[in-house]
């Protein structure tokens, strides 16, 4: 199989209010080019294609804000290398703001 045409099929949720940034919308289904994608880039990707709104509450720096947790597998990111995670075709990556408002 040609890597060129290769694709990283992804379902990417938003729960907790992270969803008001994304158009209130809780769950992407993503085609994403090629198979060399880790979190990090992928954090980049959301930010360019997904994020509709001050994307200060959704990133700081290189990575998430504090406060966002996510889950790659219903597994927690911190076991799995955090940015490093090299994201493989069919995972779920959930993204949950423990920020509340009030």
């Amino acid at each position: 199989m040609s890597s060129e045409n290769s694709e990283t099929p992804l379902t990417i949720e938003f729960g907790g209010g992270a969803e008001l940034l994304f158009d209130k919308k809780k769950k992407y289904e993503v085609n994403l080019p090629g198979n060399d994608w880790t979190i990090q880039k992928l954090l980049f990707w959301i930010k360019d294609n997904l994020l509709k709104e001050r994307p200060e509450l959704f990133l700081q720096g290189e990575t998430v804000r504090p406060g966002i947790l996510v889950l790659v597998n219903d597994t927690d990111w911190e076991l799995l290398g955090e940015v490093n995670y090299k994201l493989c075709s069919g995972d779920t990556v959930l993204f949950i703001s423990t920020l509340h408002g009030g």
